[in-house]
């Protein structure tokens, strides 16, 4: 049976007071819209519509290369309306019928499971809606039905804006979400009218028609109102990112992660963690992130697109972006490692350190206000306080190879390309621009005279 999924985004998101599209905006690191799509990619063989309207540029970009097409809605006069400009492309199936499932790209937490169900209780013959109970109805269309009972015949949906005092006592409400027979779909929309408060073509005003025709409606409902939530201003924006982040929480502590305090958490990518991981608070993960056994992550840590290996102690403050640490290493507090930062064994990144693209193997240690760049260092090397490698010649990047067992003194400028001997030493404050030879003492700095007779300037009088 044909499956033609239609994503709504083409708001304005007034309350937003934003310049971009309110189903641009961002839930843990990911759009509005881009949930939703990746809720749509689990549902199996079908087509994808997204109805675009306010910022159509922006929204159109943000999803190419997703398989969606879009389909402009200008201008935008209602939900009715935004489906009567994709009715043209929606494939009613043939004989067998077609189901097209309706979701909303500004309500991002729709689960696989409830879409999956919603258009399967369609089947392509019945008229399904998406419903939930509400304790707080405020701004939803509520499900009228024959009686009072749950279990009523479902007979249409009135807007909130047009319900009467009675109706807006209902409690079961419309969430947005519906699936439709195709064929009947593009029948019902091509007669809406807009004689309401609004003057707008309401997509609920097909449920009426579905009865009037006596096709079956339905309602399924939703686990929970998180998956239902919609966003329609920053606080909407900021309730829902915490909601979401507790539920992942709750998911990670319910692995075995030790979550210092699950309010003070946030995931905004995948995290896969192993035996006996312990998270402080605040801190950030994006991106992909594996965490070995035995990890500990101090407070206030970035950490994304990383491995941490087992055993490793991420001190608090620490960023990692784009890196791997080996197991047993130490970083932190206020270490940097940036895209290819990749530490070995037991390796110790200590304060106010930044690493990028570089190799450090077992037993490495630069404990204090380094940098490393564009570098390959061997195993226990002590590389000093104050030291740098200087690989970048204002046009090209430039290597530093440091040898096995080499110590580097404070302050020290290496100048790459350039290898520093395994076993040799680098004496404090040196700036070294040729290689050095193994095992041996190289100091590179001017020599030290003392100025018999000298004295500071003092400040002129004036006047």
């Amino acid at each position: 049976m044909a499956l033609d999924i239609v994503i709504m985004a083409a708001g304005k998101g007034t309350r937003m007071k934003s310049r971009h599209p309110k189903v641009l905006h961002q839930l843990a690191g990911r759009s509005l819209l881009g949930h939703v799509l990746g809720t749509t990619a689990q549902l199996g063989e079908h087509r994808c519509w997204v109805i675009t309207g306010h910022g159509a540029d922006a929204v159109e970009s943000a999803i190419a290369g997703t398989g969606a097409v879009s389909v402009r809605q200008m201008p935008q006069l209602g939900t009715g309306h935004a489906i009567q400009q994709v009715v043209p492309h929606l494939a009613d199936g043939g004989a067998e019928g077609g189901t097209t499932l309706i979701l909303n790209g500004d309500v991002p937490l729709i689960a696989a499971d409830t879409a999956r169900a919603l258009a399967q209780a369609c089947g392509g013959e019945r008229l399904a809606l998406l419903t939930i109970v509400l304790d707080d109805a405020t701004g939803y269309g509520r499900i009228l039905r024959s009686g009072d009972a749950m279990g009523g015949r479902v007979l249409g949906i009135v807007e909130h804006k047009d319900a009467s005092e009675r109706q807006r006592e209902i409690r079961e409400v419309y969430t947005g979400m519906m699936a439709a027979p195709t064929a009947a779909l593009k029948r019902w929309v091509a007669a809406l009218k807009n004689d309401n408060a609004q003057g707008e073509f309401y997509l609920t005003d097909i449920v009426a028609m579905a009865v009037a025709e006596g096709v079956p409606v339905v309602a399924t409902h939703a686990s929970d109102d998180t998956e239902v939530l919609g966003v329609n201003s920053p606080l909407q924006l900021a309730d829902l990112e915490r909601r979401f982040q507790r539920r992942q929480a709750d998911a990670l502590l319910e692995a075995g992660v030790r979550l210092a305090d699950p309010a003070r958490f946030d995931l905004r990518g995948t995290l896969a963690a192993g035996q006996d991981v312990e998270i402080d608070v605040g801190c950030v993960f994006e991106g992909a992130v594996t965490l070995g056994n035995e990890v500990r992550i101090g407070a206030h840590c970035v950490i994304r697109d990383a491995a941490i290996g087992a055993g490793a102690v991420i001190h608090p403050f620490t960023h990692i972006e784009g890196a791997s640490v080996g197991a047993g290493a130490l970083v932190g507090p206020y270490a940097r490692l940036r895209p290819g930062a990749v530490l070995g064994e037991q390796v110790h990144i200590g304060n106010f350190v930044e690493v990028k693209n570089s190799t450090l193997a077992k037993g490495a240690k630069a404990n204090h206000l380094a940098y490393l760049g564009d570098a390959t260092v061997g195993e226990r090397v002590n590389y000093g306080a104050g030291s740098i490698t200087a690989n970048y010649d204002g046009a090209n990047k430039h290597r530093t190879v440091i040898g096995d067992d080499v110590h580097i003194g404070s302050n020290c400028v290496l100048i790459a390309p350039v290898t520093i001997g395994a076993g040799g030493t680098v004496g404090g404050g040196s700036t070294i621009s040729k290689d050095t030879p193994a095992g041996q003492l190289s100091v590179a700095r001017g020599k030290q005279v003392a100025v018999a007779g000298w004295t500071r300037p003092v400040k002129t009088k004036k006047g």
